[in-house]
């Protein structure tokens, strides 16, 4: 998967709009990607994520970087051996498609607002 653009609230992949959180994996995107706390990415929001066994992660923290990546994710995702890349969307959908384009498997999460 390829992401085209991004600007606050909408993020185009493979031509396709998205106005909602997204999960892009290398085959399929998840639309409306939900959290349990709305600004906070805790370990059981990414059980899709864990099931796809990637290399690394990219979290897009949002367009002013407001959602905030645990401790315990952090901890977790690193028991899992995934890599963990954060930061604010508008640069993270730029390392996706960077790190996506190598030889790494690749997924990534998005926070498209704030």
């Amino acid at each position: 998967m390829k992401i085209d653009s991004y600007r606050f609230g909408e993020m185009v992949i493979e031509g396709k709009r998205y106005t909602a959180d997204v999960i892009v994996f290398p085959e399929r995107v998840q639309a409306h990607w939900r959290r349990t706390e709305g600004h906070e990415l805790a370990p059981g929001d990414l059980d899709a994520v864990i099931e796809a066994k990637p290399e690394v992660l990219v979290v897009g923290t949002g367009n002013s970087g407001y959602l905030r990546v645990l401790p315990e994710t952090e901890a977790y995702l690193r028991q899992q051996g995934i890599r963990l890349l954060a930061e604010p969307t508008a640069q993270a959908w730029q390392t996706y498609n960077r790190l996506a384009s190598g030889t790494a498997k690749v997924v990534a999460a998005f926070h498209l607002t704030c």
